[in-house]
């Protein structure tokens, strides 16, 4: 009697562990930034980041240039000028100097806000799919595998590929 009491204990005491164990979170992990840059319409996106920076560059170096020339000249002509006319030159100058600069500021704001723009989307469909095939595959958290992205151990199974897949990449 005694003998089938401590095997009772033991069983229940196993089947309370196994119940433990299974009822552990399951913990998967995926390097976001990998998915994204794989993600053609992060190419995309980029893309026409690179085209709008280059058109504000070739803007403001254009500006730069004509300020350039303009200082050039004035510096140039400034022996044969009048006092009045120098000082006048030189308000001139700083003025044109001063546009510059914000039409360089409001084109790195431009800059900034368009990228979210073009984004997000994408981002939140990034997540979306990590979301969906975290549920289909019974993964209760999912952490970003980047280096400081909050991961402790990269021993989880790594939902990258199977992502990509839901992505049709």
């Amino acid at each position: 009697m005694k003998h089938l009491k401590k095997i009772a204990v033991a069983l229940v005491l196993f089947v309370a562990a196994t119940g433990f164990v299974n009822a552990q979170s399951k913990v998967a992990h995926i390097d976001v930034t990998q998915l994204l840059s794989a993600m053609p319409e992060m190419k995309t996106a980029e893309a026409e980041l690179k085209k709008l920076s280059e058109t504000y560059n070739a803007d403001i170096e254009s500006s730069m240039t004509e300020f350039q020339n303009k200082a050039t000249l004035y510096q140039n002509e400034a022996p044969s000028k009048s006092k009045e006319e120098n000082e006048k030159r030189a308000i001139e100058l700083q003025g044109v100097q001063k546009n510059i600069g914000e039409a360089q500021q409001a084109a790195q704001r431009e800059l900034q806000k368009k990228q979210g723009e073009l984004f997000a989307p994408i981002s939140d469909k990034a997540k979306a799919a990590i979301e969906k095939v975290a549920a289909a595959q019974g993964y209760d958290y999912v952490i970003d595998a980047q280096a400081g992205g909050g991961l402790i151990v990269a021993n989880g199974k790594n939902l990258l590929v199977d992502v990509k897949k839901e992505l049709g990449i």
